[in-house]
């Protein structure tokens, strides 16, 4: 945990650092770690239609938990080395319990190891089902599933995709509703759909987070400036599908409270670095690199209910943070598509540190 923060000869002076460990920083930056607070990390799985839900979700079921963590853990050291040390995972096999219940055991195995994992039940409506299918859907995850999850603490968020059907408005709210009386933290998933009516929901019942607002318009801005929740922009969708970007200085000049992530999905999205995020923000989005570090730190803990514990460097909060091998944080929003992590720490260790270019003895390489 972080003692104290503060200047050199302040730091110094505590009687805790009289048998500390000194770890060098001249010349460089230490900020907190990442918080990526929306990524797909295991679902859909590779080789799939991610459109097909159904043979996705049969995929996840024909894998063995092993090979599924064995997978996870490669996206997460990637994650690690380039400076995340918290990071949101969803699930979203639609109504296939079975399925789901398998990813949220993996995710469970991975909750501090080497990243702290938050596991999120994405609950997804069937598409152009009868009305007494979907029904019948919603209604086994209020009563059944959303309990069971909870019993078993599998989850620590619950997030809804909310599409523009008029006919399933109803169920999004009760889900939220279900969702927050058992104590989850609550999140909006506005992918690609009608933007009116997630947005009055996140003003409505109160939700951590509302994410996927790429198409927000200058009135919906306003409107969530009225809101406590934060509101998740993911600039990497932009950029591999090659639409729009959010309107990051619009919402953030009316007083929205914003985040940013990755969105680190397979199929759509193969990101998983936070720098690049930062820089496509600044570069594409209007945003300070003050300000993109802050969505990408603090804002992104809250958006999880977890900045409690993690996303600043205060004193009482774990020592997540990160050594870069730059001399001013505003070269972030310069950097793309780089690493310039010279450090990364999770709770006090070092989990992942800068090595040297050298050629390797033959005997390593044989072992790789």
């Amino acid at each position: 945990m972080i003692e104290e923060v503060g200047t050199s000869r302040r730091v110094e002076n505590l009687a805790g650092a009289r048998e500390a460990t000194e770890i060098d920083a001249t010349g460089r930056v230490v900020m907190p770690g990442f918080v990526d607070s929306h990524t797909h990390l295991l679902f859909p799985a590779p080789g799939t239609v991610p459109e097909d839900e159904e043979h996705a979700a049969k995929v996840v079921r024909a894998t063995t938990g092993q090979r599924l963590e064995a997978r996870a853990r490669v996206y997460l050291d990637a994650m690690a080395r380039h400076g995340t040390t918290t990071v949101e995972a969803k699930t979203g096999c639609g109504p296939d319990e079975s399925a789901e219940i398998k990813i949220l055991r993996v995710l469970s195995h991975l909750k501090r190891d080497p990243l702290d994992v938050v596991p999120t039940f994405l609950f997804r409506l069937p598409d152009q089902e009868p009305d007494r299918t979907t029904k019948a859907a919603a209604e086994w995850v209020f009563t059944d599933l959303l309990p069971k999850i909870r019993r078993r603490r599998l989850a620590r968020c619950a997030d809804v995709v909310w599409d523009a059907d008029p006919a399933h408005q109803e169920y999004f709210a009760r889900y939220l509703q279900a969702a927050r009386a058992l104590g989850f933290s609550c999140k909006i998933h506005g992918d690609r759909l009608t933007r009116a009516a997630p947005v009055t929901a996140a003003v409505g019942p109160l939700v951590a987070s509302i994410d996927h607002l790429e198409h927000a318009t200058s009135e919906e801005a306003v409107l969530l400036s009225g809101c406590a929740s934060m509101t998740t922009l993911l600039p990497c969708v932009s950029f591999n599908g090659g639409g729009r970007y959010a309107p990051a200085r619009a919402l953030i000049d009316a007083g929205v409270a914003v985040a940013l992530a990755t969105n680190f999905n397979l199929h759509h999205t193969p990101a998983f670095n936070m720098q690049t995020v930062i820089a496509l923000a600044c570069l594409q989005m209007g945003m300070t690199a003050a300000e993109a570090i802050s969505a990408t730190t603090i804002n992104g803990a809250h958006a999880l209910g977890f900045a409690q514990r993690a996303g600043s460097l205060e004193p009482g909060k774990q020592a997540d943070l990160l050594i870069l091998g730059i001399r001013d944080y505003r070269e972030l929003g310069q950097h793309f598509g780089g690493n310039t992590v010279y450090m990364t720490m999770k709770r006090g260790r070092c989990i992942y540190r800068e090595g040297g270019v050298a050629p390797q003895p033959i005997e390593t390489q044989r072992a790789m």
